[in-house]
């Protein structure tokens, strides 16, 4: 298979690993923020049996239609987070993205937007889909700004969805079409 689907300018996508996803998360779960902009559910600390425990059991349950991907950086191959697509709708061509960069150290050098354009070329090359969704937080503007770079606009919200920290949040939904995924790489390059 061409190595070069699962590579981009700083990332590259590798297979799910149990044992390195479990230990990575587990480290990253420890900061607070990560969790919050990871999930809808508190903050919790995750030790790397439950993590793995959890991942084999989801991974097992929804083989056929979930790609998960642990995220490496190329200049140096570490571990840096991970993403993939999530329930594809064969029959109507859609499924979900999502994307998480662990180490704050990481966030904010192109690592999210470069591994969101492989899993978009991924999801609409490899399996020809239609349309690809996410959903992110209001209070996560640079997760938002990666996904607009990428091509995706919002498409609705769900106001007040979140309470986080004495404040109502809402919640984003975001998508993308093939044709306009298209046209959005034309005009990168």
């Amino acid at each position: 298979m061409d190595n070069s689907l699962f590579q981009g300018k700083l990332v590259r996508l590798a297979a799910y690993d149990p044992e390195a996803g479990a230990e990575a998360f587990t480290k990253w779960s420890r900061d607070s923020e990560y969790s919050r902009l990871l999930d809808t559910e508190p903050a919790r600390l995750w030790t790397a049996k439950q993590t793995k425990e959890d991942m084999v059991k989801f991974m097992e349950e929804t083989f056929h239609n979930t790609f998960l991907f642990l995220i490496y950086t190329l200049e140096d191959e570490r571990l840096i987070g991970c993403g993939g697509l999530d329930g594809v709708m064969w029959a109507h061509g859609d499924t979900f993205l999502s994307i998480s960069i662990g180490d704050r150290n990481d966030w904010g050098k192109g690592y999210g937007t470069d591994a969101v354009q492989i899993l978009l070329r991924y999801g609409f090359t490899e399996f020809n889909l239609h349309r690809i969704s996410l959903d992110v937080f209001e209070y996560n503007p640079r997760a938002i700004r990666c996904y607009e770079k990428a091509g995706f606009v919002v498409e609705g919200r769900q106001r007040e969805f979140l309470n986080r920290e004495g404040r109502r949040w809402d919640m984003i939904y975001m998508g993308i079409l093939r044709q306009e995924w298209e046209e959005h790489i034309k005009r990168d390059t």
